[in-house]
């Protein structure tokens, strides 16, 4: 019985080295970093904007010239580079989790939080914005078809927060709780 007690608590402190946001784009990874990082004082890492800095263009510009796999190139190594550190909240691009191996390496080394919402609340949310190469065209089509393709690739999570009706302190509120078990 206490070897499964120290199990539990090894693997607590192991995964507690950081959190780890994921889920589609507009679910709320940037603004729930931001508040679970300064409620915590840990360094908020938001991988977009990693990327641009390291490479001086934005991501729409990347995956216009380059396109969609040499970004997610950049958004894995990224990803490994943060993940080196303790005491981050980590918020990854919608995507990261399609890269083979991406899964696994956020599971070790951090909690890694699964943020969803209803197409109709990241319809809302997007509507407007020029910055998502993914939406170009018909914003409500491509919503729907990149939620559909992954709709499992999320589910890897430690744990999932609807963040459809809720604000980003409830979120926020939620993913703690979990955190400090």
């Amino acid at each position: 019985m206490t070897g499964d007690r120290e199990q539990q608590s090894d693997n607590r402190a192991k995964r507690n080295k950081n959190i780890i946001l994921v889920g589609m784009m507009a679910t709320g990874k940037s603004t729930v970093g931001a508040m679970l990082a300064e409620e915590l004082g840990y360094e908020l890492v938001d991988l977009d904007h990693v990327i641009i800095e390291n490479e001086g263009r934005s991501i729409a510009e990347i995956f216009a010239s380059e396109g969609e796999a040499y970004f997610r190139k950049l958004e894995s190594a990224a990803l490994l580079r943060m993940l080196e550190g303790e005491g981050r909240i980590i918020s990854t691009g919608g995507g990261a989790v399609l890269v083979p191996g991406n899964a696994e390496i956020m599971l070790a080394h951090g909690l890694v939080v699964a943020l969803t919402a209803t197409e109709e609340a990241i319809l809302a949310r997007v509507s407007g914005d020029q910055n998502r190469p993914l939406l170009a065209g018909n914003a409500q089509e491509r919503v729907r078809t990149i939620m559909e393709q992954r709709r499992e690739a999320y589910r890897f999570a430690h744990c999932t927060v609807d963040t459809s009706e809720l604000s980003a302190a409830e979120v926020s509120q939620h993913i703690l709780m979990h955190y400090r078990g």
